[in-house]
């Protein structure tokens, strides 16, 4: 059982409106008002794939956010974009020489969180307001801080943090900044993410077995966690709105399971050890490749695309980098 302790960290306050780690850790282990920048319209199959418009609007008028690296070691470039599903609308959010890692939407849409790691710094974690185009620093805690994931009803924030010097999950009450930490094991625990009722989260750990990770449901009501039935190399957890799936790095592959029956859908390997991740009605899902097969489309050695799969057609379509740029962690909002 794992016992949930109170610790107050030197974190900032911050009111917000409305409502994976360093490659798990190393494998495992403010204000600002941002520029008006204009992007080029992107080339991408989805003018012709008839896809998009059978989408739900929960999920089409909805906008997916996603980083673009340049460049490599200290040359690096990390750029926060979003997009709207149907390829259009493409805007800057963010951008840094350095690592842009994990953006999480809240559940209304409005607000993305996510991580920044400038040269010699440890990653801090901000929130952006699309309303106001601003963001805030909110987790500034010394060691890694990733994974952030807003709580249904916009209120607090889970997240992985190394400020005690071992990789636990933190949950932060957004009105003032009040924390606790809520694992307290030797092993890594990390890449929480909030269930839509908000009564649990799943995350990863490698209790059993050190650098084998497992993903695990942790249980508010009984400050307990119960693995999910897994097998093999498994990461980077996601549950559906209504629950019923779970996305998530299966291996080398981004899948979806079923979760009432445990059937996995192994979608692609990507080149990028990177999960899927469900569209807000859950059927559909995005991942980063950069071995894009889709309409005759081969993405470039050091490039990428966003692939969008609908669930229940088994049918794809592509959205191409800005910039021929490696594309990661795309995550899809209302």
């Amino acid at each position: 059982m794992l016992k949930i302790h109170m610790s107050e960290l030197k974190l900032p306050k911050v009111t917000v409106r409305g409502v994976t780690t360093l490659a798990i850790v190393a494998a495992l282990t403010g204000c600002q008002t941002l520029p008006d920048i204009q992007t080029k319209k992107p080339i991408s199959t989805v003018d012709s794939n008839p896809l998009t418009a059978r989408m739900p609007a929960i999920d089409s008028q909805g906008y997916i956010a996603y980083v673009e690296e340049q460049g490599l070691g200290a040359a690096k470039v990390s750029t926060l974009y979003s997009i709207r599903p149907d390829g259009s609308d493409r805007q800057l959010i963010d951008q840094l020489r350095g690592y842009i890692y994990a953006p999480a939407w809240s559940a209304d849409g409005q607000l993305l969180a996510y991580s920044k790691q400038a040269a010699r710094e440890h990653p801090k974690i901000y929130i952006y307001d699309r309303r106001s185009k601003t963001r805030n620093l909110v987790v500034n805690a010394e060691g890694s801080n990733m994974s952030a994931s807003f709580s249904p009803d916009g209120q607090h924030l889970l997240y992985s943090s190394t400020v005690g010097g071992n990789a636990d999950i933190y949950e932060m009450q957004l009105s003032d900044g009040k924390t606790r930490q809520l694992t307290t094991l030797p092993s890594t625990e990390v890449q929480p993410s909030y269930a839509a009722d908000g009564k649990s989260f799943v995350y990863t750990s490698d209790k059993v077995r050190a650098g084998r990770p497992r993903i695990y449901r942790y249980n508010f009501a009984t400050s307990s966690a119960t693995p999910v039935p897994t097998s093999g190399y498994v990461a980077s957890p996601q549950l559906s709105s209504d629950g019923q799936r779970m996305a998530y790095l299966n291996g080398r592959k981004a899948a979806v399971m079923t979760l009432t029956t445990g059937q996995v859908s192994n979608l692609a390997e990507t080149g990028l050890d990177e999960p899927a991740r469900l569209s807000p009605s859950g059927n559909y899902a995005v991942y980063p490749t950069r071995y894009s097969k889709i309409s005759g489309q081969i993405g470039g050695k050091n490039g990428g695309d966003l692939v969008i799969h609908s669930l229940s057609g088994n049918t794809s379509y592509v959205i191409n980098s800005q910039d021929g740029g490696v594309v990661r962690s795309p995550i899809w909002g209302r």
